[in-house]
């Protein structure tokens, strides 16, 4: 079997998630006991956290650059970015490595696609929300990306940085976000989008009566496949 890299950490949260379910994915693949072969860096979110807050992705980058180099001295075939957010960093990795680098947005849209779904609503924190780089993927693919308002997009990225990244799950945070998601489904759109790796810890497709795509699972899915292929 060959080896998954991922730049974890941000939040260690979400690389359990991950983490837990490359395993499985490995176990349904090749029978129990088999598990998946993986190297993980986990950076400081407390330092990734920072550089976003002053939005100082120059500073990102090198971090991100790196960690994939680490990963792919280890003996890594590809890798992983364990964050939504920090695909921000995905083409300064692209330019030093030479293994695959899976990109989330890509990964999701291809699923996406095969429901034919063309217009979703994306959630995440408010950097993957309000800048291009997660949206203009998506519409490469002809798929449209609603965002919620300002005042609800704030809720959403609070609930992220102050609640999920530090483990916490709220039902009545649970309730405001299903409350930005039936508002939106009023208004028309066919899918959501799980576009932050620590949400599925709060949403899942059985508290949602259209598609929930979750980025976390696609995401690990895509880079176990390129893998075990064939």
């Amino acid at each position: 079997m060959k080896t998954i890299g991922l730049i974890g950490g941000i939040t260690p949260q979400s690389t359990i998630l991950y983490y837990e379910f490359l395993n499985s994915l490995s176990a349904n693949y090749l029978g129990a006991p088999h598990s998946c072969k993986v190297i993980i860096n986990s950076l400081d979110f407390g330092v990734i956290s920072a550089h976003q807050k002053t939005e100082s992705w120059h500073l990102l980058d090198a971090i991100m650059v790196d960690a994939a180099l680490s990963l792919e001295k280890a003996g890594a075939n590809c890798i992983l970015i364990c964050a939504n957010t920090m695909h921000l960093c995905i083409d300064a990795i692209k330019n030093v490595v030479s293994i695959p680098v899976i990109h989330i947005a890509e990964a999701t849209a291809k699923q996406i696609i095969a429901k034919n779904i063309s217009t979703v609503l994306l959630l995440g924190t408010k950097y993957t929300m309000e800048k291009t780089f997660f949206k203009d993927v998506l519409s490469k693919f002809g798929i449209k990306a609603i965002i919620p308002n300002q005042r609800d997009r704030q809720l959403i990225h609070d609930v992220i940085y102050d609640e999920l990244a530090n483990g916490k799950v709220k039902e009545s945070s649970k309730q405001q976000y299903l409350s930005i998601i039936e508002q939106s489904i009023a208004k028309g759109v066919e899918g959501i989008i799980l576009g932050c790796t620590e949400i599925p810890m709060l949403i899942q497709q059985k508290d949602v009566v259209i598609p929930v795509f979750d980025t976390t699972k696609i995401h690990a899915k895509a880079g176990f496949e390129l893998l075990n292929q064939g």
